[in-house]
Protein backbone atom coordinates (compact mmCIF):
# COMPACT_ATOMS: atom_id res chain seq x y z
CA UNK A 1 0.00 0.00 0.00
CA UNK A 2 2.85 2.81 0.64
CA UNK A 3 4.06 1.58 -2.52
CA UNK A 4 1.14 2.07 -3.97
CA UNK A 5 0.49 5.64 -2.76
CA UNK A 6 3.91 7.00 -3.75
CA UNK A 7 5.13 7.37 -0.27
CA UNK A 8 8.62 6.90 -1.26
CA UNK A 9 8.83 9.90 -3.71
CA UNK A 10 9.26 13.04 -1.94
CA UNK A 11 12.34 11.06 -0.42
CA UNK A 12 13.80 10.00 -3.50
CA UNK A 13 15.80 13.05 -4.63
CA UNK A 14 17.14 15.97 -2.92
CA UNK A 15 15.73 17.91 -5.29
CA UNK A 16 12.02 16.35 -4.50
CA UNK A 17 12.79 17.33 -0.76
CA UNK A 18 12.78 20.70 -1.82
CA UNK A 19 10.20 20.96 -3.96
CA UNK A 20 8.29 19.34 -0.64
CA UNK A 21 9.82 22.20 1.37
CA UNK A 22 8.60 24.87 -0.68
CA UNK A 23 5.33 23.62 -1.10
CA UNK A 24 4.91 23.54 2.43
CA UNK A 25 6.22 26.97 3.11
CA UNK A 26 3.41 28.99 0.56
CA UNK A 27 0.87 26.59 1.77
CA UNK A 28 1.29 25.36 5.13
CA UNK A 29 -0.21 22.04 7.07
CA UNK A 30 -2.34 22.66 9.54
CA UNK A 31 -0.94 21.14 13.31
CA UNK A 32 -3.80 21.31 15.24
CA UNK A 33 -4.99 18.00 16.79
CA UNK A 34 -7.92 16.63 14.84
CA UNK A 35 -11.76 16.91 15.55
CA UNK A 36 -13.17 14.07 17.51
CA UNK A 37 -9.80 13.70 19.99
CA UNK A 38 -11.41 15.67 22.87
CA UNK A 39 -14.00 12.78 23.35
CA UNK A 40 -11.13 11.19 24.81
CA UNK A 41 -8.79 13.68 26.28
CA UNK A 42 -8.67 17.29 27.24
CA UNK A 43 -6.73 19.93 25.60
CA UNK A 44 -4.88 23.10 26.04
CA UNK A 45 -2.35 24.71 24.44
CA UNK A 46 0.21 27.28 25.33
CA UNK A 47 3.46 29.24 23.85
CA UNK A 48 6.91 28.54 24.78
CA UNK A 49 9.41 30.42 23.18
CA UNK A 50 6.90 31.44 20.60
CA UNK A 51 5.79 27.92 19.84
CA UNK A 52 2.85 26.51 20.37
CA UNK A 53 2.80 23.78 23.06
CA UNK A 54 -0.36 21.42 23.38
CA UNK A 55 -1.34 19.63 26.76
CA UNK A 56 -2.72 16.82 26.56
CA UNK A 57 -4.73 15.04 29.34
CA UNK A 58 -6.98 12.48 30.44
CA UNK A 59 -10.17 13.26 30.41
CA UNK A 60 -12.11 11.14 33.63
CA UNK A 61 -8.96 11.20 35.74
CA UNK A 62 -5.90 13.09 37.00
CA UNK A 63 -2.66 12.58 35.55
CA UNK A 64 0.07 10.56 37.44
CA UNK A 65 2.72 10.67 34.42
CA UNK A 66 4.24 13.53 32.35
CA UNK A 67 5.82 12.44 28.66
CA UNK A 68 7.04 15.27 26.35
CA UNK A 69 6.29 13.43 22.74
CA UNK A 70 8.28 15.30 19.71
CA UNK A 71 6.61 14.06 16.39
CA UNK A 72 8.68 12.99 13.42
CA UNK A 73 8.25 13.79 9.51
CA UNK A 74 11.96 14.39 8.66
CA UNK A 75 12.45 17.58 10.62
CA UNK A 76 10.42 19.44 7.42
CA UNK A 77 6.58 18.01 8.11
CA UNK A 78 4.25 18.69 10.01
CA UNK A 79 2.99 16.67 13.24
CA UNK A 80 0.33 14.40 11.64
CA UNK A 81 -3.31 12.94 12.57
CA UNK A 82 -1.20 9.46 13.75
CA UNK A 83 0.78 11.14 16.40
CA UNK A 84 -2.30 12.93 18.05
CA UNK A 85 -4.16 9.35 17.69
CA UNK A 86 -1.43 7.56 19.80
CA UNK A 87 -0.88 10.74 21.91
CA UNK A 88 -4.46 10.31 22.86
CA UNK A 89 -4.31 7.12 23.28
CA UNK A 90 -0.86 6.93 25.66
CA UNK A 91 -2.63 9.93 27.73
CA UNK A 92 -5.87 8.04 28.39
CA UNK A 93 -4.74 4.74 28.78
CA UNK A 94 -1.93 5.59 31.45
CA UNK A 95 -3.25 8.64 33.03
CA UNK A 96 -0.69 10.85 31.02
CA UNK A 97 -0.28 14.13 30.79
CA UNK A 98 1.65 14.69 27.00
CA UNK A 99 3.25 17.54 26.37
CA UNK A 100 3.22 18.48 22.64
CA UNK A 101 5.89 21.50 21.12
CA UNK A 102 4.87 22.52 17.54
CA UNK A 103 8.81 23.07 16.60
CA UNK A 104 9.02 25.00 14.10
CA UNK A 105 10.13 23.03 11.06
CA UNK A 106 13.51 23.15 8.80
CA UNK A 107 14.97 25.20 7.05
CA UNK A 108 13.01 27.83 9.22
CA UNK A 109 14.18 26.57 11.92
CA UNK A 110 17.49 24.38 12.42
CA UNK A 111 18.78 22.14 15.52
CA UNK A 112 20.88 24.32 17.08
CA UNK A 113 17.89 26.12 17.98
CA UNK A 114 15.16 23.26 18.88
CA UNK A 115 17.18 20.98 20.46
CA UNK A 116 18.17 23.35 23.34
CA UNK A 117 14.53 24.97 23.26
CA UNK A 118 13.01 21.28 23.91
CA UNK A 119 15.80 20.79 25.99
CA UNK A 120 14.74 23.79 28.21
CA UNK A 121 10.71 22.48 28.16
CA UNK A 122 11.90 18.94 29.57
CA UNK A 123 14.29 21.05 32.23
CA UNK A 124 11.31 22.94 33.37
CA UNK A 125 8.74 20.10 33.29
CA UNK A 126 11.52 17.91 35.29
CA UNK A 127 12.17 20.14 37.42
CA UNK A 128 8.40 21.24 38.35
CA UNK A 129 7.08 17.34 38.15
CA UNK A 130 8.75 16.53 41.71
CA UNK A 131 7.71 12.74 41.86
CA UNK A 132 5.73 12.51 38.86
CA UNK A 133 7.90 10.78 36.55
CA UNK A 134 8.43 12.28 33.03
CA UNK A 135 9.47 10.09 29.95
CA UNK A 136 10.34 11.68 26.57
CA UNK A 137 8.53 9.70 23.31
CA UNK A 138 9.70 10.65 19.64
CA UNK A 139 8.99 9.17 16.43
CA UNK A 140 11.52 8.98 13.28
CA UNK A 141 13.18 12.11 13.26
CA UNK A 142 11.57 13.20 16.66
CA UNK A 143 12.73 10.02 17.64
CA UNK A 144 16.48 11.50 17.02
CA UNK A 145 15.46 14.35 18.75
CA UNK A 146 14.34 13.32 21.87
CA UNK A 147 17.79 10.93 22.36
CA UNK A 148 19.23 14.36 22.01
CA UNK A 149 17.68 16.32 24.41
CA UNK A 150 18.47 13.27 26.81
CA UNK A 151 21.49 13.87 26.28
CA UNK A 152 21.49 17.83 26.82
CA UNK A 153 20.14 17.04 30.05
CA UNK A 154 23.03 14.84 31.23
CA UNK A 155 25.22 16.94 29.96
CA UNK A 156 23.80 20.02 31.61
CA UNK A 157 23.62 18.35 34.46
CA UNK A 158 19.94 18.31 34.85
CA UNK A 159 17.10 15.71 35.80
CA UNK A 160 16.82 12.56 33.41
CA UNK A 161 13.68 11.81 32.09
CA UNK A 162 12.71 8.21 33.33
CA UNK A 163 12.50 6.82 30.32
CA UNK A 164 13.27 7.42 26.39
CA UNK A 165 10.69 5.95 24.24
CA UNK A 166 12.31 5.83 20.68
CA UNK A 167 10.12 4.74 17.74
CA UNK A 168 12.14 4.26 14.64
CA UNK A 169 14.65 6.49 15.25
CA UNK A 170 16.40 8.44 13.15
CA UNK A 171 19.79 8.79 14.87
CA UNK A 172 22.66 9.89 12.78
CA UNK A 173 21.92 12.62 9.92
CA UNK A 174 24.27 11.03 7.47
CA UNK A 175 23.02 7.84 6.55
CA UNK A 176 25.72 6.38 5.70
CA UNK A 177 26.10 2.97 7.51
CA UNK A 178 27.13 0.04 4.94
CA UNK A 179 23.88 -1.84 6.13
CA UNK A 180 21.35 0.68 4.84
CA UNK A 181 22.43 0.40 0.92
CA UNK A 182 20.92 -2.92 1.49
CA UNK A 183 17.76 -2.23 3.29
CA UNK A 184 16.83 0.78 0.91
CA UNK A 185 15.72 -1.32 -1.77
CA UNK A 186 13.26 -2.81 0.39
CA UNK A 187 12.20 -0.06 2.68
CA UNK A 188 8.99 1.00 0.60
CA UNK A 189 9.32 4.45 2.41
CA UNK A 190 12.53 6.20 2.72
CA UNK A 191 15.23 6.72 0.44
CA UNK A 192 18.63 7.93 1.48
CA UNK A 193 19.17 10.72 -1.06
CA UNK A 194 16.08 12.77 -0.12
CA UNK A 195 16.36 11.90 3.13
CA UNK A 196 20.09 13.28 3.30
CA UNK A 197 18.77 17.12 1.62
CA UNK A 198 16.15 16.97 4.69
CA UNK A 199 18.81 16.18 7.32
CA UNK A 200 21.21 18.99 5.91
CA UNK A 201 18.73 21.58 5.99
CA UNK A 202 18.33 20.87 10.03
CA UNK A 203 21.24 20.19 10.72
CA UNK A 204 22.11 24.10 9.38
CA UNK A 205 25.69 25.14 10.58
CA UNK A 206 26.59 22.25 12.55
CA UNK A 207 28.65 19.41 11.46
CA UNK A 208 26.72 16.16 10.68
CA UNK A 209 28.36 14.60 13.73
CA UNK A 210 27.40 16.97 16.35
CA UNK A 211 24.99 15.56 19.12
CA UNK A 212 21.66 17.51 18.04
CA UNK A 213 21.44 15.50 14.42
CA UNK A 214 23.48 12.61 15.27
CA UNK A 215 22.86 11.93 18.88
CA UNK A 216 23.93 8.08 18.00
CA UNK A 217 27.44 9.79 17.98
CA UNK A 218 27.24 11.04 21.81
CA UNK A 219 28.47 9.08 24.54
CA UNK A 220 25.88 7.51 26.37
CA UNK A 221 26.86 7.13 29.25
CA UNK A 222 24.67 7.91 32.25
CA UNK A 223 21.10 7.73 30.35
CA UNK A 224 18.01 6.37 31.77
CA UNK A 225 16.79 3.05 30.31
CA UNK A 226 15.52 3.83 26.30
CA UNK A 227 12.77 1.36 24.72
CA UNK A 228 13.66 1.21 21.36
CA UNK A 229 11.09 0.02 18.30
CA UNK A 230 12.80 -0.86 14.81
CA UNK A 231 11.10 -2.80 11.60
CA UNK A 232 13.58 -5.12 9.37
CA UNK A 233 12.14 -2.85 6.55
CA UNK A 234 13.39 0.38 7.44
CA UNK A 235 16.59 2.14 6.15
CA UNK A 236 17.56 3.62 9.89
CA UNK A 237 17.07 0.19 11.04
CA UNK A 238 20.79 0.23 10.94
CA UNK A 239 20.94 2.90 13.20
CA UNK A 240 18.87 1.44 15.75
CA UNK A 241 21.10 -1.98 15.97
CA UNK A 242 23.92 0.60 16.55
CA UNK A 243 22.12 2.72 19.14
CA UNK A 244 21.34 -1.15 20.70
CA UNK A 245 24.94 -2.00 20.99
CA UNK A 246 26.13 1.61 22.06
CA UNK A 247 24.03 1.79 24.43
CA UNK A 248 24.25 -1.91 26.10
CA UNK A 249 28.30 -1.15 25.90
CA UNK A 250 27.57 2.17 27.86
CA UNK A 251 25.57 0.54 30.59
CA UNK A 252 22.60 1.83 29.44
CA UNK A 253 19.53 -0.27 29.93
CA UNK A 254 17.53 -1.03 26.99
CA UNK A 255 14.64 -2.73 26.08
CA UNK A 256 14.72 -3.33 22.04
CA UNK A 257 11.78 -4.58 19.98
CA UNK A 258 12.78 -5.35 16.47
CA UNK A 259 9.74 -6.17 14.13
CA UNK A 260 10.50 -8.37 11.37
CA UNK A 261 9.47 -7.33 7.88
CA UNK A 262 7.65 -4.10 9.84
CA UNK A 263 8.20 -0.62 8.33
CA UNK A 264 9.55 3.02 9.09
CA UNK A 265 7.02 4.12 12.41
CA UNK A 266 5.12 1.28 12.35
CA UNK A 267 3.75 1.35 15.83
CA UNK A 268 1.59 4.39 14.68
CA UNK A 269 -0.14 2.10 11.98
CA UNK A 270 -3.40 1.00 12.28
CA UNK A 271 -2.14 -2.74 11.78
CA UNK A 272 -1.57 -5.84 14.37
CA UNK A 273 1.87 -5.13 14.85
CA UNK A 274 1.29 -1.30 15.50
CA UNK A 275 -0.98 -2.54 18.14
CA UNK A 276 0.81 -4.71 20.34
CA UNK A 277 3.74 -2.14 20.12
CA UNK A 278 1.65 0.39 21.40
CA UNK A 279 0.44 -1.49 24.37
CA UNK A 280 4.18 -2.28 25.16
CA UNK A 281 4.64 2.09 25.03
CA UNK A 282 1.63 2.27 27.34
CA UNK A 283 2.96 -0.68 29.92
CA UNK A 284 6.39 1.20 30.08
CA UNK A 285 4.75 4.14 30.39
CA UNK A 286 2.96 2.43 33.98
CA UNK A 287 6.12 1.20 35.24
Amino acid sequence: MLRFRGAKKVFSSAESVRAQVLARSLRPVPYAPPAGLERSVDLAVRRVAGWPVYEVTPRDRDACHRVIYLHGGAYINEIAPQHWKLIAQVAAETATQVTVPIYPLAPLATAAEVVPTVTDLAAELLGDGGDTATSLIGDSAGGGMALAVAVQLRDRGLSAPARTILISPWLDITLTDPRIARLEDRDPWLAVAGARCAGDLYRGDLPADHPHVSPLLADLTGLNPITLFSGTRDIVNADARRLAARATAAGVELDFHEEPEMVHVYPLLPIPEGRAARAVICAALRR
